[in-house]
């Protein structure tokens, strides 16, 4: 006698666009290249998702972590997810919901895969760096103010970093919450939703931008954020383009008003401990959180902070190198500065990676401290020599870097922010 066909159903892994900001973290991560892109949304491929969770921990805004039960031969489709403006409703006639916790906006400790026993045990090696705050890091607020409920700031400067005859226009740019609460952490980012619509009609999705200033504000007891902006001119491939919220931010005059969501991110954060050493490395606006930590150490400094801060920063020229004059005016016992410059005329092309091959010595010293965080950040391009150069400078010096690097990893010491 025949019986009824078995029907299968899946937990199928999706995003939510309402709340994703498009930072490309989860694409970046995936480990099995189940996440792909159009102009619009992030998605999930279903027959290529195993369920590793490795795309949720580094999720700044909890968009990521979705799940639907749902039958196996009716899993949604790419081009499906492509067109959401907001996830499908649950489908009862398969199960009760699934839980997540995509309203809180933190990733903590990672759910069961739905899929577990299908799972890489001990998650993905493209996690390259840490998915936990330091130990002594503040707790961070994420996520008070989203697509549906954004809050406004007000424009209370816009200046120009950068030589008024180079072509890298990069912008510091003030903005004031009022008596709005917006409270930050140096490595939190905020999103900036820019007004206008896509030739499809769809409203323009937020930016990301890291914050700039420390979190008593880039005023001193002030709610302000300072955000570093670079006006995008060309696409990745160097063809003409007008990036639509980087021209927005850095036309922007005094006294006009910005729709903000945020703030984001809860593991590229600073150590509260004073004797905590700060091994900095970043190209161009990827100085934000660099400047950020810098300048609330600079402040606390007198207050009994005794780490070392130690930087490598590069830029196409010294021209194009943001905050470049008042770094060179910070005390040299208070940082110890080291510049990249690739296209300066008649010199050779240096990049942080051989500067830091340079300091190998200084650098290696602080590797062997307990005590140092490792913080990358700046353009996807940089991150393979940078953990090059980290891992010859440790085994130069006697450290396993493998050991090491997991032990920088797990102690939430090693954070990586490349775009």
């Amino acid at each position: 006698m025949n019986g009824p066909l078995p029907v299968e159903i899946i937990r199928q892994h999706l995003i939510d666009p309402e709340i994703c900001i498009r930072c490309n973290t989860c694409e970046e991560t995936c480990p099995v290249d189940a996440i792909t892109h159009d102009g619009t949304n992030y998605v999930v491929k279903a027959d290529v998702c195993n369920a590793c969770m490795a795309c949720v921990p580094p999720c700044p805004t909890g968009a990521i972590d979705n799940w639907r039960n749902v039958l196996k031969t009716e899993t949604y489709t790419i081009d499906e997810q492509y067109t959401w403006d907001e996830l499908p409703a649950h489908n009862a006639s398969v199960g009760a919901p699934v839980e997540t916790e995509e309203s809180s906006g933190v990733a903590g400790e990672a759910q069961a895969a739905p899929n577990a026993a299908d799972a890489p045990v001990g998650g993905s090696d493209m996690l390259r760096g840490s998915t936990v705050p330091p130990w002594s890091a503040a707790r961070p607020y994420v996520q008070l103010y989203t697509h549906k409920a954004p809050t406004t700031a007000t424009v209370v400067g816009n200046y120009r970093l950068t030589d008024d005859a180079t072509e890298s226009d990069i912008h510091h740019i003030v903005l004031d919450f009022g008596t709005m609460p917006f409270p930050v952490l140096e490595g939190q980012s905020i999103g900036i939703l820019p007004p206008g619509a896509t030739l499809e009609g769809r409203t323009h999705h937020a930016r990301q931008y890291s914050i700039a200033s420390p979190r008593d504000g880039e005023r001193p007891g002030y709610n302000n954020v300072s955000l570093t902006v670079k006006r995008v001119t060309r696409d990745h491939s160097g063809n003409a383009t007008d990036g639509v919220c980087s021209n927005y931010l850095c036309d922007l005059k005094k006294g006009d008003v910005v729709t903000v969501i945020g703030p984001f991110g809860n593991t590229f954060l600073m150590p509260n401990h004073p004797n905590s050493h700060l091994l900095m490395i970043c190209t161009g606006t990827g100085s934000a959180p660099m400047r950020a930590m810098t300048e609330y150490r600079r402040r606390r400094r007198l207050k009994g902070a005794t780490g070392k801060l130690m930087l490598f920063f590069g830029a196409r020229t010294q021209q194009e190198l943001p905050y470049f004059g008042p770094l060179m005016n910070l005390p040299k016992d208070f940082i110890d500065t080291n510049l990249a410059f690739s296209r300066t005329p008649g010199q050779p092309r240096r990049y942080v990676q051989d500067v830091m091959r340079e300091r190998a010595v200084d650098v290696a010293q602080l590797l062997k401290d307990g005590n140092t965080h490792v913080y990358v950040c700046g353009l996807k391009g940089m991150e393979d020599g940078v953990l090059q150069a980290l891992q010859e400078i440790a085994e130069k010096h006697g450290m396993g870097w493998e050991a090491l690097w997991d032990r920088l990893k797990r102690e939430g010491r090693l954070h990586l922010e490349t775009y």
